[in-house]
């Protein structure tokens, strides 16, 4: 009896559910129910140094969603407070709170762990309904600005800069997400769902070395500011594979916080920005003209005090009548005419066809967003006087990488290795894969005019006949070119007393390890490239040797003669 008492209650309950007040139930289970589609965020793929060690992760965060249904009746409350807390904005968040036929709506992303558990918490102790969290990872930048212009940022819809933008879509992997019935308030326990599962991103591994990569950019910042410079950069490669060990920017930013800088700090300038190499050109120059057979590291020539050169005068950074310099002096004291006069004697089209050997006037494609390609004048372009000035680095324009691989060229042998920050091989956006699995060389001058060319660069930091002796390593045989390169102005588009100053060079210059470039965009200290870059050159190259162990070989700098 006492069964039967207490099934009479549940059979008219039924009957008043479903078949009395059926239309009732039916529109409140219809407005307050429903199904649910939630992201299941997939974990983005770290950058990582060569080491392994992260320029870029993801660590713990939430996003902060809400129950429209239950948010709606206190909404300008609620969203206040969220726009307070979270420094979302408050009309965006009042929308998201408030939409109509809908069961959940994003308020915030990316939000750290524990800001968003707490400031979910205190909104639901102060009364307000239907807000809640779910994993949802943030980007972490644990170095700051170390590599900062090359590794790039994520804003609050994606990558915005570096490699960040560039590899994307194998980082970011792609999203899962979950669908699910929900009653009144909350997810029917038994209810039906479907899951599609996340795939996490792919790590990218880059060739930078965090550590030297830290201290090139801190002795870059020095000479920059030191030197009462725009802007700088700085580049370190492994001679062997043309891997990029460092790559350093001034100024640079926090990658943590990109907003603090202005835009045009966060892209890599020694990619982006195009320049004029000044003297470094010499290296390519002459040491094409030795590989022609025109030339070697002893030819005298008799250099005027000026040279004609259709109707303009070239003339040398310092005064002098006739002297008598050997083609090791030229490069020594950094003869713009002497290498003039010389690059006459390549044949029409000839110095062209090794520049672009050496890579100039075509990208890198290392992976950097934005990189130029520089400018190499046309054949149709190219005449005597174009070619006068390109011989010693003006009327041609480079990007830092080109010009730094074109030197490991003379470091390699006369092998040129194509350059790389990537470990391994992966594919960038539009589908261009790039690695040091793809990196190709190949001979650009003979090991007989590389050696001459070295030995010759061996006596640009020699403190008796040199230009350079700043950029000496103790205990270590160097090799290096100063430039010093007039800038067009922006506004005139003519050269306005602004420079560019450099210095590349390598060690041991006998058995090369790292080549290493260094330049900074319009000093105004009255320095050139010997004694502003030089010294530059002088710290990251000792570091490097010391980091990687490199012994000195024993060997003697060149003692060519240089005058006759």
């Amino acid at each position: 009896m006492f069964i039967a008492v207490v099934l009479s209650f549940f059979g008219a309950r039924l009957v008043q559910l479903q078949g009395v007040e059926q239309a009732k139930y039916a529109t409140l289970a219809a407005s307050t129910g429903g199904t649910v589609t939630v992201e299941l965020p997939a974990e983005r793929g770290e950058i990582l140094d060569r080491n392994g060690r992260p320029l870029a992760d993801s660590v713990s965060g939430r996003m902060v969603v809400a129950d429209p249904v239950q948010t709606s009746k206190r909404a300008p409350d609620l969203a206040r407070f969220l726009a307070k807390h979270l420094h979302v904005d408050y009309f965006s968040t009042l929308r998201a709170l408030t939409r109509k036929n809908s069961r959940f709506a994003y308020v915030a992303r990316r939000v750290p762990a524990d800001l968003a558990v707490r400031v979910v918490n205190e909104a639901t102790d102060a009364g307000y309904k239907g807000l809640a969290t779910r994993n949802d990872p943030v980007r972490s930048y644990p170095d700051r600005d170390v590599a900062a212009n090359l590794v790039g940022f994520m804003g609050t819809d994606g990558p915005l800069a570096g490699l960040e933008l560039t590899f994307n879509k194998a980082l970011a992997g792609r999203d899962g997400s979950e669908t699910y019935e929900v009653g009144a308030g909350n997810r029917i326990p038994l209810g039906h769902s479907t899951v599609t599962p996340a795939h996490n991103g792919i790590d990218l591994h880059t060739t930078i070395d965090e550590d030297l990569q830290w201290y090139t950019q801190r002795v870059l910042r020095q000479t920059v500011l030191g030197s009462g410079g725009e802007s700088g950069f700085a580049v370190v490669l492994d001679r062997r594979t043309g891997e990029t060990l460092a790559l350093a920017d001034y100024p640079t930013y926090d990658a943590s916080n990109p907003q603090a800088s202005p835009a045009k700090d966060r892209n890599s300038l020694a990619m982006t920005s195009p320049y004029e190499p000044g003297s470094v050109e010499k290296v390519l120059t002459l040491s094409s003209l030795i590989d022609a057979g025109k030339v070697t590291d002893r030819t005298r020539l008799l250099v005027p005090g000026q040279l004609q050169s259709g109707d303009r005068v070239i003339h040398d950074w310092f005064p002098h009548g006739p002297i008598k310099l050997t083609l090791a002096g030229v490069i020594a004291q950094s003869s713009n005419i002497g290498t003039a006069k010389a690059s006459r004697l390549f044949k029409q089209g000839q110095l062209r066809k090794y520049l672009t050997a050496f890579g100039l006037g075509q990208r890198t494609d290392i992976g950097v967003n934005g990189e130029t390609s520089g400018l190499l004048p046309s054949n149709a372009e190219w005449n005597g006087m174009l070619q006068d000035r390109i011989a010693f680095g003006q009327s041609v324009s480079v990007n830092g990488m080109q010009m730094a691989a074109a030197i490991n060229t003379i470091a390699n042998g006369g092998v040129r290795v194509d350059p790389s920050l990537i470990q391994g091989r992966a594919t960038t956006n539009t589908g261009d894969v790039v690695g040091t699995d793809e990196a190709t060389s190949h001979r650009v001058v003979s090991k007989n005019a590389a050696h001459q060319m070295t030995q010759m660069m061996e006596r640009v930091v020699d403190p008796d006949v040199g230009v350079a002796p700043a950029a000496q390593v103790p205990g270590y045989v160097v090799a290096g070119k100063t430039g010093t390169a007039q800038r067009v102005g922006d506004r005139c588009g003519c050269y306005n007393g602004q420079f560019t100053v450099s210095f590349a060079g390598f060690a041991p210059a006998d058995n090369p390890r790292f080549t290493v470039y260094v330049v900074v965009q319009r000093p105004t200290n009255g320095g050139g490239g010997g004694s502003i870059a030089g010294p530059a050159f002088s710290k990251i190259m000792s570091f490097a040797l010391r980091r990687y162990g490199v012994p000195p070989t024993g060997a003697q700098p060149s003692h060519i003669p240089t005058t006759w």
